[in-house]
This record gives structure tokens, C-alpha cells and sequence, in this order.
């Protein structure tokens, strides 16, 4: 089943449009990282998602409803970010309880485990903590609702490194044993890719890719060597990324698929290096706005 349904969604702010024609299904109990550089549309998205705000055009479903305005929607998902406001007048304790009583899955176990663990006070105000004890706290909030579409956008910002990795591997473990549909938000994807089991992946407002984790993994190549070598063998191919080393090595990223194996092993013989591309280098050979980079600024 299609928890989030988007059929050509635009929102525009004045005259900036912040999504562009967006279409994408995500199914249920999938954990999808949205990823993007900075300004790439994915927090406008997941408010759209949130039913924060109406898109400009298109069609958004979650649940088969529309989100805006809709307390089925509200109660069973969740949006945290770093923006996330509580009443002041309420402590730690008093939020908890507060959110037991709207959240129908809310796991009280799993939120008082996770408050000592992080070693909060329930006496303690949201609006008098660190940054990153703010974004701890969401966290916990977040995975304490079992909503069954739960989103996080950029959630560990202000996190020491310690904290991150405590928070990925409570999100896997709570995913595992409870299962639901989640979607983190980040332009970070080495830091996340080892739980997710999808990416979508956005620039400039528009969807450019949505596919496995496993099949982005073996999406691209890089081959390395002397310029001459390498230009002469992608003579005819689509090269998505070139990179200078030096004065007369060069590096060129295509995709696996472009290229035959029996290339791939006379290119080895002849002394170039040929390595697989990450899933975050794919990415940002993926956005960036030109070929060869920050170096062509230089060029």
C-alpha cells in the first residue's frame, strides 16, 4: 500500500518555486532517506506531507487522504525537526504525557527507557536545553509515537557524534520490532545509509531519482588514470563527473552500465583504477550544478 502518494506536486513562495512537478509512492514500513543539498526543496516536502501547508498544484495522499487540515493524518504521523515548539509551561514530563494522550500507539516504555538513557529530568523545560538536547529530545518524542508515517528532517542537528550513532541504532532497533513507515531527511547519506532501505533524492525542487539503497550502491563507477587513458576510453559514454588530479591524471565517473566488463577489465590491464562510487558521492555527482565540480571555477 502507498503511504504517500504524490502526483505532480509544485509549491511555489512568491515567484520562487520550491517544488517542481514532484511524483513519487512511497510504500508502507519502508525506511526512505530524502536527500538533497541545502535549499533542495526537502523540508517544504515533508511540511506538504505533514499537512502544514497546501501545495500550489498537484495531489498529495497520505493514508489515501489528503493531509491538509486532517486529524486522521495528524494523529497517525509525525514530523520532527528542529523547529519543533512545545508550550513552556509544560516540562519534560508534562510533554510526554501530553503527547500519550494524543499519539494512539505511543510507547510510554520505550520514551521513560530513552529519557534516562539521555539522561533527561522530566522536571526539565524543552526551551531551556542545548541545541543538541533539543534535537535529543524530538528524537525521543518522534520514536515514542509508533506513528505509522514518521518523518525526521535533518534530526540530529547540534548531536555530538555519540549521540547520532545512539539515535540510528534506537531508530533501527524500534523500526525492527515495530515496524512503520519512516522518512529522515539529511544531506549527509554516508551518516544514514546503513538503515535505509530506499532514497529519494531531490534537486532544485524535482524528484531525480528513487530507488534501493542496493541498486544506487551499484549505480556508478570511477576510473581513474593518465588523462589521455582515460578521455580515449569514455571517448563515446555520458560521463557525470570529471576531476583533475594534478597536472596529468584525471578522474571520470559514469554509470556501471555504460561500460562492458571486458572494458572495465582491459582498462585494469592497462594500469587504470577502476573503483565503485558510494552512495553519498552518487549523490552529489547526482546535484551538482556542474560537471567538473568546484574546480570549474578554476578552469
Amino acid at each position: 500500500m502507498g503511504v504517500i502518494e504524490c502526483r505532480e506536486v509544485s509549491k511555489k513562495y512568491l515567484r520562487k518555486k520550491a517544488l517542481n512537478q514532484l511524483s513519487f509512492t512511497i510504500e508502507e514500513n519502508k525506511i526512505t532517506g530524502l536527500i538533497g543539498r541545502n535549499g533542495a526543496g526537502k523540508t517544504t516536502l515533508l511540511k506538504l506531507l505533514s499537512g502544514f501547508i497546501k501545495p500550489t498544484s498537484g495531489k498529495i495522499k497520505i493514508f489515501s487522504e489528503k493531509p491538509f487540515d486532517n486529524l486522521t493524518v495528524s494523529v497517525n504521523s509525525i514530523l520532527i525537526d528542529d523547529q519543533m515548539a512545545f508550550p513552556t509551561a509544560l516540562n519534560l514530563g508534562d510533554i510526554l504525557v501530553a503527547a500519550s494522550k494524543f499519539y494512539p500507539n505511543w510507547d510510554s516504555k520505550l520514551a521513560e527507557g530513552l529519557l534516562n538513557y539521555f539522561s533527561f529530568k522530566t522536571y526539565q523545560y524543552h526551551n531551556r536545553l542545548s541545541k543538541g538536547q533539543k534535537s535529543t529530545f524530538n528524537m525521543i518524542v518522534g520514536l515514542s509515537s509508533h506513528c505509522p508515517l514518521t518523518m525526521f528532517d535533518e534530526p540530529t542537528t547540534g548531536m555530538d557524534e555519540a549521540v547520532r550513532k545512539d539515535f540510528y541504532r534506537a531508530l533501527l532497533k524500534d523500526y525492527i520490532a515495530y515496524p512503520r513507515t519512516i522518512l529522515i531527511s539529511s544531506h549527509h547519506l554516508e551518516e544514514i545509509e546503513h538503515i535505509l532501505e530506499d532514497v529519494l533524492l531531490i534537486k532544485n525542487g524535482e524528484c531525480i531519482l528513487h530507488q534501493s539503497i542496493t541498486d544506487l550502491k551499484e549505480m556508478m563507477i570511477a576510473i581513474q588514470g593518465k588523462k589521455e587513458e582515460v578521455s580515449s576510453l569514455l571517448l563515446n559514454h555520458d560521463v557525470i563527473s570529471e576531476q583533475m588530479i594534478g597536472t596529468d591524471y584525471m578522474q571520470k565517473v559514469i554509470k556501471r552500465h555504460e561500460i562492458s566488463e571486458d572494458s572495465i577489465l582491459s582498462a585494469r590491464r592497462s594500469g587504470l583504477e577502476i573503483n565503485a562510487v558510494s552512495p553519498s558521492q552518487a549523490c552529489l555527482y547526482l546535484t551538482q550544478e556542474r560537471k567538473g565540480g568546484i574546480d570549474d571555477v578554476f578552469n
